[in-house]
């Protein structure tokens, strides 16, 4: 699996972060979340897939209950921003270059924020779901924040128009915002969130929806 964030938002690396936080509501609230839900298991090894630019890895290591968190994310451009934004944490953090189909080591968390959505089948992350549960050590838990959107035409509908309001209160047109929608169809793929959290429980996991800011949703998946 190959992907980059330079052509499919249309935008540069560097422009990222300010991007994406005009692009997905509730972003740095589901960043901190979700580092919270890593802590709690006070993880000695923690594994952030899709890492992007380092985001989440950066709000994981911010918590003091952590120790090394291994930021994996395919595109080689992202990596680069990733090392530069973390290089406080040291030997905390390290970098791989990979994709969602690599082998994953054994550790106490996996995390991923506005990732998985580019696995493009259901069964695909069924699979990943499982690889993420065999390496999770017991206790362990697997973080996953992303968009969700119904089945259901009218709730789907309506989902959009609110995502495309918060677009227009970033001042993004709402025609471009639409567009914005389209464009990222062309890799993105997102479920209900019943059908997320039932992937997660077939693969062993106790899973539940903690938080949601739609579509922005986060998922807790814990192994026993």
């Amino acid at each position: 699996m190959s992907h980059s964030v330079r052509s499919h938002l249309r935008l540069e690396i560097d422009a990222y972060d300010e991007a994406i936080r005009k692009f997905i509501p509730g972003y740095e609230v589901a960043l901190l979340r979700a580092a919270g839900e890593v802590a709690e298991v006070s993880p000695k090894r923690v594994v952030d897939l899709g890492a992007g630019t380092g985001a989440l890895t950066e709000a994981i290591l911010d918590q003091h209950r952590v120790g090394h968190v291994n930021a994996v994310d395919v595109d080689p451009e992202m990596l680069v921003q990733a090392r530069v934004r973390l290089q406080r944490f040291g030997s905390r953090v390290s970098f791989s270059e990979a994709s969602f189909d690599a082998p994953l080591p054994d550790c106490d968390a996996v995390a991923a924020s506005l990732a998985l959505h580019h696995v493009p089948t259901m069964e695909g992350r069924m699979a990943l779901h499982k690889r993420i549960f065999g390496a999770l050590r017991p206790g362990g838990v697997f973080v996953n924040a992303d968009v969700t959107v119904s089945a259901q035409p009218k709730s789907r509908e309506r989902t959009y128009r609110l995502w495309a309001a918060h677009l227009v209160s970033c001042g993004i047109s709402e025609e471009r915002a639409w567009q914005h929608f389209d464009e990222w169809a062309l890799e993105d793929t997102y479920f209900p969130l019943e059908e997320e959290l039932a992937a997660m429980r077939q693969a062993g996991f106790d899973a539940e929806c903690i938080w949601r800011d739609a579509p922005n949703t986060l998922m807790v998946g814990r192994k026993g």
